[in-house]
């Protein structure tokens, strides 16, 4: 069984898990507020349903790019979110994209968060080290099996520049050794730590059951074409490949997004033509992601430049942030004009043009 809205099919059988391990296009989702910085739910709504139609297998939400500030308590918008989310997402049944929520905070919190995530129909979770403060290796191993007694878990290796912290090999084989956690998003924008990751699940003996999404942003269409060498804990040798991207990048341009893993997949079926695409490629789109998520200052930008181009798009009313300190940086808005007029090939500014009044109805 199959569906599709204007391109190509998007297989829907099996199991959310099978799913998930066969990979795919999962955006993150903005937060859309209002000038007020209440929930824009006609605008959330919207970036769903832009989200969907795109092709994506599934929608990524309260993780870094809805703004981690969503799960503190003082917000009470990470469970409106979630459902809001969750009730848009059943305008396609037979579509039923896979719905992934992001878990922070302590063992405690974390539990609880996903508890409302499975309360109101999310498949699973992703699990950040955000607000976990200053718990060891084992304690977040120890984290991970609680909420995975309630949720699937997706790891998460988040770049130390927006809150992450360094993480064992050690510590990849042992959270891949947890029964319940399905998948790793592997951004630590950083290729020894991204190659961490790859050992430690490859020596896990779980290397078929653990689902590898790139989350480095600044390195997508390489993570997606890279067949990564490694070993068992026997020592035989292995291949793993990267299945899909959990990617902030691809809060924006998703139907792009969308055709660059189909790309992917025939180059890595023996398309030569679509290979040298995809490396002609690789650069514009890190140039971009590094404008987007503004690089050149640390990535203070990040969220206002992925709020930036959906504003231009139509998506998004303005660049209202739960930090009202949290704007473009100097020079990061002209950046944005230069890539925009750069790569036109990156863009789905028509797809967007076509479905975007009834998307805001």
């Amino acid at each position: 069984m199959s569906t599709s809205y204007g391109t190509s099919p998007i297989s829907i059988v099996g199991s959310p898990i099978e799913r998930f391990l066969r990979g795919g296009v999962i955006p993150a989702q903005p937060l859309a507020l209002t000038a007020e910085r209440k929930l824009d739910e006609r605008r959330q709504q919207a970036l769903s349903r832009y989200q969907i139609e795109a092709g994506s297998l599934g929608i990524a939400v309260a993780v870094h790019s809805t703004q981690f500030a969503i799960h503190d308590v003082h917000s009470a918008l990470l469970e409106p979110v979630l459902a809001l989310v969750a009730e848009t997402a059943a305008e396609y049944p037979e579509r039923r994209p896979l719905l992934v929520a992001g878990v922070a905070g302590s063992t405690t919190q974390a539990v609880a968060e996903a508890q409302i995530a499975a309360s109101l129909g999310y498949d699973l979770v992703l699990l950040s080290t955000y607000g976990a403060g200053d718990l060891t290796e084992h304690q977040l191993l120890e984290r991970a099996r609680a909420v995975g007694e309630v949720l699937p878990v997706i790891g998460f290796y988040l770049q130390r520049a927006v809150g992450g912290r360094y993480l064992s090999r050690e510590f990849w084989q042992r959270l891949a050794e947890i029964p319940n956690v399905v998948g790793i998003k592997i951004a630590p924008f950083d290729r020894y730590a991204t190659l961490d990751v790859i050992h430690g699940v490859g020596r896990s003996g779980r290397a078929a059951d653990v689902a590898l999404y790139t989350g480095n942003d600044d390195h997508i269409i390489m993570d997606l074409l890279t067949s990564f060498p490694t070993q068992t804990e026997t020592g035989a040798p292995i291949r793993l490949e990267v299945v899909g991207g959990l990617l902030g990048q691809w809060a924006v341009w998703v139907k792009n997004a969308v055709e660059i893993m189909e790309s992917v997949a025939r180059a890595k079926a023996g398309d030569r033509q679509a290979l040298d695409e995809l490396i002609a490629l690789n650069p514009a789109l890190t140039d971009a992601n590094g404008v987007i998520f503004d690089a050149a200052h640390r990535f203070a930008g990040c969220i206002p430049g992925i709020h930036e181009v959906l504003r231009r798009q139509g998506l998004l009313e303005g660049l209202w942030l739960l930090d009202e300190h949290e704007q473009l940086t100097p020079g990061q808005f002209e950046e944005i004009d230069r890539i925009w007029a750069a790569y036109p090939e990156l863009r789905d500014d028509a797809f967007i043009a076509e479905n975007l009044d009834r998307w805001l109805r």
